[in-house]
């Protein structure tokens, strides 16, 4: 493969992220539904994931309060987004390149399945910024793990860089569980029997810092609400129904968060046109080339991707449900489950692959005529293949045509009010925050018009008492913070303020223009000490707070050092793959 068709496939694909990001671009900050940046985080107890509720936003959280003191958190936020669609998209190409010798073109529809599609956009829209890490790491995954069993024992340079390699895509993946789960899964099902201790060893220290946060801040260890099942079930779409949906790449439970494309019979065209291309390939996938190790890559690859779809279409049926109930209510942990489509991602490594192959089936039986001249039938292949490779980009991405752009312009950066700041500088203790009105998710004027988590708990230097009740679907998932919902209770029934600092409380904020219950609060705050008020934001000090019983000396210890070490493992990992290759590039100069 020629050093302009590796530039070709990188600047494509560039060219894609950059224009589905487009929005994200210019100054200001990510804040929709899920996804929260702020220009400053702070290396709170519950960024090391040592707060009352699960540590479902461990390591990202961590990660940004220790680079926002340097880089402002906002602009981290956007280029982890903006590389993580590259590298989705490239990483594709690459793996029908090394795979199946796909050409050019092939790699570029391959790219294009990685980038365009349903999951992408859904994901975007419900603000799943550190998943599309994760899922952005599969292909470069799989490559890893494929290089590891090819690479010969005396091979010692490659093999050390293959391992590298693996260590990288798994801590680029481990920047929320789900991550690395879904990378885990892959590493562990594509290694040889002898590499499974070592590549178990590299799962278990990418993802060190949300098992460290589980074990010893014990939120981990309650089982879920099983209300989460019914509520983040697989939806159907337009047209498709569940299982059609998930073969689509689509059917996230949240239906505001998805494209308006995707709610038109275009969903039905565009899920039909995506697995038409799929199924050309299907059966090259399975059986092309005579490589053994790259045949077994992908028929396993082609093995994840079905359980991928049906595990969430089955999580979705009443019985099914039943079963995940019946799992999240009585095994600690398996509340990481509640959201099965998010795991329909483990699909998109074979996705590509067959997109890539099915443009090279149909390319040959359309060039297969016989041909006038000698010369003439490559060139006419080559022609074929790639008018083919267009046709096949042009059905991928005009049914979604809406995921350009910020998706439609809903991914876009929004500008703070001062306020925030101002309240961030008058918190000059380590005590707890409350937050009014009650619930975890806001609408600001400046945020638009989907609701948003509550930007407080990463913008103030102090830990911000969360429910983790979440409102899905007409009903409320209960969530883990106990100490929280006391605390909510408490201001909602206009408790005393000596109540209120019994219970660790130090600081009252009110964001006073998103909807949300405020009951007889004014109550409690009538006996606080009012520190700042503007048109947003009103914080008020709460006297004689009772400092409350936290994570240890040494939980902190142990959970920054479980972060150190996945963060050595994303630094040190690329050095140590461009030095191995530097290495193998210079002793192959010396030997010519």
């Amino acid at each position: 493969m020629s050093r302009r068709d590796r530039v070709l496939a990188a600047g494509y694909s560039a060219a894609a992220a950059l224009l589905v990001a487009g929005p994200l671009l210019g100054p200001g900050y990510l804040l929709l539904r899920d996804a929260v940046s702020t220009p400053r985080s702070y290396p709170t107890d519950s960024a090391l994931g040592l707060g009352d509720a699960a540590p479902r936003a461990v390591p990202q959280d961590a990660l940004l309060a220790v680079l926002s003191p340097i880089v402002d958190g906002g602009l981290i936020v956007k280029a982890i987004l903006v590389v993580a669609l590259w590298a989705a998209a490239y990483g594709a190409a690459v793996l029908a390149r090394e795979l199946l010798r796909a050409s050019i073109g092939a790699q570029l529809v391959a790219a294009t399945v990685a980038l365009w599609n349903p999951y992408v956009a859904e994901r975007l829209l419900q603000g799943h910024w550190s998943l599309l890490t994760g899922y952005a790491a599969l292909p470069w995954t799989v490559l890893a793990a494929y290089r590891l069993r090819t690479a010969a024992q005396h091979e010692t340079s490659r093999s050390a860089s293959a391992w590298a390699a693996l260590a990288v895509s798994l801590a680029a993946a481990g920047l929320t569980p789900t991550g690395a789960l879904l990378a885990g899964c892959a590493a562990l099902t594509l290694a040889r029997v002898r590499q499974l201790p070592a590549t178990l060893a590299l799962w278990v220290a990418a993802s060190a810092p949300w098992l460290a946060a589980t074990a010893l801040s014990g939120a981990g260890s309650e089982p879920s609400d099983p209300t989460g099942i019914a509520a983040f079930a697989a939806r159907a779409e337009p047209g498709l129904g569940t299982l059609g949906s998930l073969a689509g790449l689509g059917g996230i439970w949240n239906a505001d968060a998805v494209p308006d494309s995707r709610t038109t019979p275009l969903a039905a065209i565009g899920s039909i046109a995506l697995l038409a291309i799929v199924a050309l390939g299907v059966r090259a996938v399975a059986t092309g080339n005579d490589d053994p190790d790259s045949r077994h890559v992908r028929r396993v690859l082609l093995l994840l991707a079905a359980i991928a779809v049906l595990f969430p279409a089955l999580g979705a049926t009443p019985w099914g449900m039943q079963a995940l109930e019946w799992l999240v209510a009585h095994v600690p942990g398996a509340g990481l489950l509640r959201d099965t489509q998010k795991y329909v991602a483990m699909a998109m490594p074979a996705y590509a692959l067959c997109a890539a192959a099915g443009c090279g089936v149909l390319a040959r039986r359309l060039s297969a005529a016989p041909q006038p001249a000698a010369d003439q039938p490559a060139v006419t292949h080559r022609a074929v293949t790639s008018t083919v490779a267009t046709v096949f980009v042009a059905l991928l991405v005009l049914p979604l045509y809406d995921l350009a752009w910020g998706v439609g312009g809903a991914v876009r950066a929004v500008h703070y009010p001062d306020g925030w700041q101002r309240v961030a500088e008058r918190i000059d203790d380590s005590a707890d925050v409350a937050v009014l009105p009650g619930g975890m998710f806001r609408k600001f004027r400046y945020s638009g018009a989907a609701p948003v988590l509550d930007p407080a708990p990463r913008m103030l230097p102090s830990d911000v008492l969360q429910t983790g009740e979440l409102p899905v679907r007409g009903r409320t998932v209960s969530g883990e913070g106990a100490r929280a919902s006391d605390v909510e209770a408490l201001l909602l029934h206009g408790g005393s303020a000596s109540d209120l600092a019994r219970l660790g409380v130090g600081w009252v904020l009110v964001e006073r223009t998103t909807p949300g219950p405020l009951g007889e609060s004014a109550t409690t705050l009538a006996q606080l000490e009012p520190t700042y008020h503007d048109a947003d934001l009103a914080l008020y000090r709460v006297p004689g707070v009772i400092e409350q019983r936290g994570p240890t000396t040494l939980q902190r210890t142990l959970a920054s050092a479980a972060h150190s070490l996945w963060g050595a493992m994303l630094v040190v990992g690329p050095l140590a793959v461009l030095g191995l290759y530097a290495r193998s590039r210079t002793a192959v100069r010396r030997r010519k």
